[in-house]
This record gives C-alpha cells, structure tokens and sequence, in this order.
C-alpha cells in the first residue's frame, strides 16, 4: 500500500513541462556563451582572455596584471567553496545542466545514434564530430588569443606554429573524448564526480525512485533504456548518473497515461527518509565561507590601484645649492598606467619645493621613467610627493602619495 505521506500531488492530476525542455534551453544559451564571451569586447578588450604574451587577464572590464594574481586566488576560493555548497545542498546540478561534457555530449547525441545505422551515416557522424571538435578547439584558444586576431591570422595563413600545435592537440582530444569516452568521463575520469560522494548527506539534492511506490512499476524498463549512462535508478542511486532527469520524463510520460505522476522525482535525500531541516550544519558553514570569500574578493578587486608609482634617487645628478640658496634633488620616477585608458598626473610636492617636470602623461599600458627635480627652500629632510590624477579617466580617483628623503651636499 503506498504510504499516507504520499500527498495526492503525487499520484495525479499534476503536471508539469518535461526536465528536457528547460535542459535544452540551458544546453542553447550555454552553446551561445562559451563561444560567444570571447568575441564581446569591454574597453576594447575582450570581456574574458588571458594575454600570455603581456601577461594580463582582462575579466569584464577589469584588467589584472601578473603581480596581482594574488586576486585570482582569492577567486579560487571563493568557487572552491561556492562549488562545495551547490553540491551539499542541489547535489550534480552542474552535471546534468552546465557541465560543457554533458552539454556536448548532448548536442552530438547524433553520433550515438549512428553507431545502430550503416557505413555511410556512421562517416557522416564521425566527420560531424571532427568539425565540431575544431570548433571547439578554436573556441578555446579564443580564451588566450582574441578570435579577431585569431580569424585574421587564420585567413592569411599566419597562426604561427604554436597556436597551430594546440589547435592540432585539443581538436585531436575533443574528438577521441566524445567519439570513445562521452558520457563514461563523468563515471570513470571526472574528479568532481568522485568528490561528490564525500559531499552528498541525506538532504542533498537527487533524482530518486521513489520505492514507496514501488509497486506501481511495471517494469517496463524506460527509464534505464533512456538513461545515457545505462544505469537502473529504481535499485539505488549510483555515481554515475549525471542527474539528466531523462529517466524522470520518460516515467512521467508512460504514468501521465493514468492520470498520475511518475514515480521517478527530485527529492531532498532519498524519498520516505526522515529528515531534519536543509540548512544543516555543513550548508551552513559552507555558505558562509563562499560569501566571506566573495566579499574579500569584492574588497580586493575594488581596491586595486592601477597605477604603480616608484622613486629612487638619481645618482648620477649631485645635490646642490642655488645661487639663491635653493636646495635641488633630483629622483627618477618610474610610473606605470596599468588602465586602458589614458592618464595625466599632476605632481606637487609638500614644503613648497617646485617640481620640474610637474606633470606625466601615460598611455594605456605605459611604464615611464621621467627625471623630476625638486628645487626650494625647506628645512626638512623627508618631503611628500603627490600624484594627482586628472579627469582623463576618472575624475573620481583618490591622488597617491610616495615620500622621498632630499640629499643635501
């Protein structure tokens, strides 16, 4: 008999879009972004690339230099923990929805059906496999060498033997991973899928049977001969399956005949189990830290400074004294725009010491070494100089301030 808890929602009456058609939009908008990201350009930059060459990540309008990858850490972290957190508590949505394996494992499911047909339709198959490794291939590369660059090299036959070596190498993997591996990857090679089984408790998130309806199955087997990883849900749930919820539609169709729902769901810990409520204790400090690390990272990317500013002394220039008795230093300023913009900063020093040159102009990208004097009357030994940026940029930058010690002869 099934049990009282089953609420009439259940068994009939309710229905509800197949799992399929949400994952076919979310499989079209991600075949949209991941090559599509590279060709968006923000500041006249690509939104997201890592430059090997000048060795700088550009991330939607924020550019960060190799000495600031200390911030690409703090990133880690922060995903680290946000991945640990969806997994306790919605279990392998990643899997069945986003994971680039599972999407394009989707979209040339055609090759799985070719393997049943003749010669003919089986090369057919293997060639539309080869063309959308290539592409792929091409699409990863766009990650490190803008596509407009890439396609106007490509046309004139200039790709240069290293971006050509690992198109070669990543077409050659794609192709052998989705003719050969496929969806075996998740099962028997994806680390994140062993990780799971450490994170899952009797709350996550699955796509269960529901035994307590066990007795309405009719062994009709649907469900394990449309699973794309030939697994039977209705014994336990297994590693292996990527929570496609193909098995959910396939039941929910053949029971819809009855006017009931199907007895394969989602479920919050396997279905039936007693459980206590989903903010748990390990949900709940792993959702802390992801927002601790969020916020760090928010700090550290709001804070950056662009420019770097350094001042030594100009040892080859001896300290002196003016006719008029006005002490002249005199410092090598190397200053550098790490913005994409241009910038002009004004320099004025404290102990009303004048500054020759009082100003530097910096092109995007520009390290400048500028010999600067400061002649004056002052007493002091330690003077401040300030860098006040104009309002080429930003009018609303904060100045920067460096101290430098006079010399006297």
């Amino acid at each position: 008999m099934i049990n009282k808890e089953l609420s009439e929602e259940q068994n009939r009456g309710k229905t509800f879009p197949p799992v399929a058609l949400w994952r076919r939009i979310a499989r079209i908008v991600h075949a949209i972004l991941l090559p599509g990201i590279p060709f968006l350009k923000i500041n006249g930059e690509s939104a997201l690339r890592f430059d090997i060459p000048q060795l700088k990540l550009y991330f939607f309008g924020k550019t960060f230099w190799m000495d600031e990858f200390f911030i690409v850490l703090v990133a880690t972290l922060f995903l680290t923990f946000l991945i640990v957190s969806v997994t306790i508590i919605f279990g392998r949505i990643w899997c069945g929805w986003l994971c680039p394996q599972t999407v394009i494992s989707d979209l040339t499911v055609f090759f799985e059906r070719s393997l049943r047909k003749g010669f003919l339709y089986r090369a057919s198959a293997y060639g539309g496999v080869f063309l959308l490794s290539i592409f792929i291939g091409a699409t990863l590369i766009w990650y490190f060498v803008s596509p407009y660059e890439f396609l106007h090299k490509l046309m004139a036959w200039e790709l240069g033997k290293v971006i050509w070596g690992f198109w070669i190498v990543l077409t050659v993997i794609i192709f052998l991973d989705f003719t050969l591996v496929r969806r075996r990857f998740c099962a028997t090679v994806c680390p994140y899928a062993k990780m799971q089984g450490m994170l899952f408790d009797n709350r996550t998130l699955i796509i269960a049977f529901d035994k307590r309806r066990q007795k309405e199955c009719m062994d009709c087997k649907a469900c394990v001969q449309v699973c794309p990883v030939g697994i039977d849900i209705r014994k336990s749930a297994n590693i292996a399956c990527i929570n496609c919820a193909e098995c959910l539609d396939k039941c929910n169709e053949i029971f819809k005949r009855k006017g009931k729902k199907g007895l394969i769901n989602y479920f919050w810990g396997e279905p039936g189990v007693q459980k206590k409520e989903l903010l748990r204790p390990n949900a709940i400090i792993t959702g802390a830290l992801t927002f601790l690390s969020l916020l760090l990272l928010l700090y550290l990317a709001g804070t950056l400074r662009k420019t770097d500013i350094t001042i030594i002394p100009d040892y080859n220039f001896q300290p002196r004294l003016t006719s008029s008795n006005e002490l002249v230093n005199s410092f090598i300023i190397s200053i550098e725009n790490r913005k994409e913009t241009e910038e002009r900063f004004q320099i004025k020093a404290s102990g009303n010491l004048r500054v020759i040159p009082n100003q530097i102009d910096l092109k995007p990208g520009e390290l400048k070494r500028t010999k600067v004097f400061l002649i004056g009357q002052v007493q002091e030994d330690r003077v401040l100089l300030t860098f006040t940026p104009s309002a080429i940029s930003n009018p609303r930058e904060k100045s920067i301030t460096k101290e430098v010690t006079l010399i006297r002869p």
